[in-house]
C-alpha cells in the first residue's frame, strides 16, 4: 500500500456478472438438495433468489443467506398449505447472532470443540463445499461487466486497489487473474481476512480521512463503508454497466475531495430504490 487513495471493491456482481449462476445454478440447487427441499423446490428457489439477488440483503455472507432464505420460506402460504416444515438450524442461528467468524474454517472448529452442534454443522459444511465445488466447475469464463477495466486501469496509477469481498480468496484470485484485472489489485482480501467491515477498518487509517471509497452492489457494503466512515459508490443491479460508467465522473469527484455528500447521497438513493426489505408473498401478494 503507497498510494494517497484507496478504493475497495466487492467482486461478485459489483466487478463481475456472476451473482445469477453462482445462485441460480450453484448456490440454490445445493440448497434444495442438502436441506431436502424437493417438495417446495419452486419456492425454496423463490426464496433464495430473493434473500441473495433481489431484496436489502442482497450479497450477505452465505451462512446468514441460509438462515434468512429458510426464514423467508416459512413466510410462504403455498409451502404452508402443503404442510411443509422447513428445516430450523437452531445452532448456527446462535452461533450468527453470538458473532462467530464466518467461514467454514472457523464453523468447522467450532464444531470440534461443541459437539451438541456437530450433526446440523456437518450438514451445513457439506452444504458450503457443495457450492464451493459448484463454482469451481461452473463459473468461469465471465466477463467484468462494461468500463470496469477502463476504470480499474486508470484508477490504479493513483490508488491502491484492493478486492473487499465475502467471497473465498481462490475464488477471488482465479477470477481476477483469469481476466487480466489482478495486475490492478494492491491486494485481494476474501472470506478468509474476515467481514468486509472488518477489513475496511484494518485498512482505512492508512489513509487520510475522505481518501477511502468502498465500491459494492449491495447494501452491506454500504453498511460496511458507513461503520467505517468511509465513502460509497454502489453498482445498481441491472444497471451495472450505466454505474461503471458514472463512476468514471464520481472517480474524478473522489479525488478531488467532492463526492461526499451530495453526489453520494444521490447515487445511493437510486441504487436503494432498487432492493426491497420484504418479499411480495410476505404481504400477501
Amino acid at each position: 500500500m503507497k498510494k494517497d487513495f484507496l478504493i475497495c471493491i466487492d467482486s461478485d456482481g459489483c466487478v463481475f456478472d456472476t451473482m445469477e449462476v453462482k445462485h441460480k445454478e450453484c448456490f440454490c440447487p445445493s440448497f434444495i438438495r442438502h436441506f431436502r427441499l424437493q417438495a417446495v423446490s419452486k419456492y425454496a428457489r423463490d426464496a433464495w433468489d430473493f434473500t441473495n439477488l433481489y431484496s436489502a440483503t442482497r450479497g450477505i455472507h452465505r451462512l446468514r443467506a441460509l438462515l434468512r432464505a429458510l426464514e423467508v420460506l416459512r413466510l410462504r402460504k403455498e409451502v404452508q398449505l402443503r404442510g411443509f416444515t422447513p428445516p430450523a438450524l437452531p445452532h448456527l442461528e446462535r452461533y450468527v447472532s453470538e458473532g462467530g467468524a464466518l467461514s467454514n474454517a472457523a464453523l468447522e472448529e467450532y464444531r470440534r470443540v461443541h459437539p451438541e452442534c456437530a450433526e446440523e454443522f456437518e450438514g451445513i459444511l457439506a452444504w458450503s463445499a457443495d457450492v464451493n465445488a459448484r463454482i469451481a466447475e461452473l463459473v468461469f469464463g465471465v466477463p467484468p461487466f462494461p468500463y470496469v477495466r477502463e476504470c480499474l486501469e486508470a484508477l490504479s496509477s493513483v490508488a491502491d486497489i484492493v478486492v473487499v469481498s465475502a467471497t473465498p480468496y481462490e475464488a477471488l484470485e482465479r477470477e481476477w487473474k483469469e481476466h487480466g484485472l489482478l495486475r490492478f489489485t494492491a491486494s485481494v482480501e476474501g472470506q478468509e481476512s474476515g467481514t468486509k467491515k472488518e477489513i475496511i477498518a484494518s485498512l482505512k487509517d492508512r489513509y487520510p480521512r475522505g481518501h477511502v471509497l468502498m465500491i459494492g452492489d449491495a447494501p452491506g457494503d454500504r453498511e460496511a463503508a458507513h461503520t467505517n466512515g468511509v465513502l460509497f459508490y454502489p453498482i445498481c443491479p441491472d444497471g451495472e454497466a450505466d454505474s461503471w460508467r458514472r463512476f468514471g465522473e464520481a472517480a474524478e469527484l473522489f479525488l478531488q475531495g467532492k463526492y461526499a455528500g451530495e453526489r453520494e447521497a444521490e447515487e445511493i438513493a437510486r441504487f436503494e430504490t432498487l432492493l426491497p426489505t420484504d418479499p411480495r408473498w410476505a404481504k400477501g401478494e
